[in-house]
């Protein structure tokens, strides 16, 4: 109602311009149309950068919503969950500790794991040792020498010095989790080096700040399939400087994934490079 009348206004205030110049009765509305026009013109810009600036947000919520969304090849691949904004509570933070969910009946990491973080827990990265689990869907294949997908760490590496596969600290235990099937998935690199690790680094920042921070990654799994189509990242620090909540879909540039085993053939597969995004592993 505001806009019609704010237009009408307009239109009014236009007529009393042209009569004050003596302007015809034609000339008067091709003046009115010009001025219609260009105000349809503006309305429709307006509309459609809303509808650009809202087009990496989802309604979506429950990890099955999730799982539903389907990539189209050059759309971004980071989507904002319930605006960006964590639905953890950071009074939950109690003690450094993680809780790692059990494997499911198909040994998948299809539930949250949450890790309540602080400073010790920034791990050094010269005392990682090699990967030799392999999580479900795992196919590993190569795009000249390099690898396509990554065994994804939901509590990162980085994050995780100090904490026993038992979820508990531990001091002696001085480098992150590496082989850990509770905290593993399989993942495509891109997804993981390029994008995870953007969030992956705020919540690393934070912790070298002195802060305290719970972090839940989760593996999104549709239906019974071995490798999952995405994961959910979310955190918020106690003082609630740090707070996001994202999906990441798990695709590779120019591979299509079979979710249901995590077998790939090269295709027409276009992810955008988040501006951001680093180009090291976590």
């Amino acid at each position: 109602m505001r806009k019609k009348r704010k237009s009408s206004l307009t239109l009014i205030a236009i007529l009393l311009i042209a009569g004050f110049f003596g302007l015809k009765p034609q000339q008067a509305h091709q003046v009115t149309t010009v001025a219609e026009n260009i105000s349809t013109t503006v309305t429709q810009t307006k509309n459609k950068t809303k509808q650009s600036s809202s087009a990496t947000n989802t309604k979506a919520t429950s990890s099955t919503q999730l799982a539903a969304l389907n990539y189209q090849s050059g759309q971004n691949p980071i989507v904002q969950v319930n605006g960006g904004k964590s639905t953890l509570n950071p009074a939950d933070w109690h003690t450094n500790r993680v809780i790692y969910s059990s494997l499911d009946s198909l040994n998948r990491t299809s539930s949250a794991n949450t890790a309540y973080l602080e400073s010790r827990n920034v791990a050094n990265d010269a005392l990682r040792v090699r990967q030799t689990v392999q999580p479900t869907g795992w196919h590993q294949k190569f795009a000249g020498k390099t690898a396509i997908l990554n065994r994804g760490h939901l509590v990162a590496y980085s994050l995780s010095k100090g904490i026993s596969l038992d979820g508990n600290y531990d001091p002696s235990q001085q480098s992150g989790d590496q082989n850990n099937l509770k905290n593993l998935f399989t993942q495509t690199a891109f997804s993981n080096q390029r994008i995870q690790t953007i969030y992956e680094t705020e919540v690393r920042d934070a912790l070298r700040a002195g802060k305290q921070v719970i972090y839940q990654p989760h593996a999104i799994f549709r239906g019974n399939e071995l490798m999952p189509r995405g994961v959910q990242l979310q955190a918020i620090s106690t003082d609630k400087t740090l707070n996001f909540n994202v999906y990441i879909f798990n695709v590779q540039p120019n591979f299509v994934f079979d979710y249901t085993t995590g077998r790939s053939v090269q295709g027409s597969m276009n992810v955008p490079t988040p501006a951001n995004a680093p180009s090291f592993n976590n």
